[in-house]
């Protein structure tokens, strides 16, 4: 196969894989035999570009989700109005509370590992200057 062409059944596989599809169904959609897909599995290389593309969608379904979490939230504090019954109005409150308990967590868990890589940062630059 030629460079190119593995190229792009290389990207077509990473794709089918990221997206979950099973090894077999992986190599139907990237044109490739099974035997292919193993053998590119252990490849440090490949493995490493798959991790990666799916970091990468799982980032940017994050930032989607965070762009509709203020629609959300007015969803749910609309549910706590007198006029909805009140199971409903239970559901809402909970879920804000579990919501934002695991919000605050998370920015909390997010500034103190920005912190600890700015430490990091200015002690291998302090290492290096010295």
């Amino acid at each position: 196969m030629s460079h190119q062409g593995r190229h792009g059944a290389d990207d077509a596989l990473l794709l089918a894989l990221a997206c979950g599809a099973t090894k077999e169904n992986a190599a139907l959609k990237a044109g490739v035999s099974e035997r292919t897909v193993y053998r590119r599995l252990k490849d440090p290389d490949f493995r490493q570009r798959l991790q990666a593309l799916r970091s990468d969608m799982v980032q940017r379904a994050a930032n989607v989700l965070t762009a509709s979490a203020m629609e959300a939230v007015k969803t749910l504090l609309s549910l706590q109005e007198g006029t909805v019954t009140n199971s409903v109005r239970l559901g809402a409150a909970r879920a804000i509370l579990e919501q934002g308990a695991r919000l605050r967590e998370l920015a909390d868990v997010e500034e103190r590992l920005t912190a600890l890589e700015r430490r990091l940062d200015e002690k291998a630059a302090a290492a290096g200057a010295g």
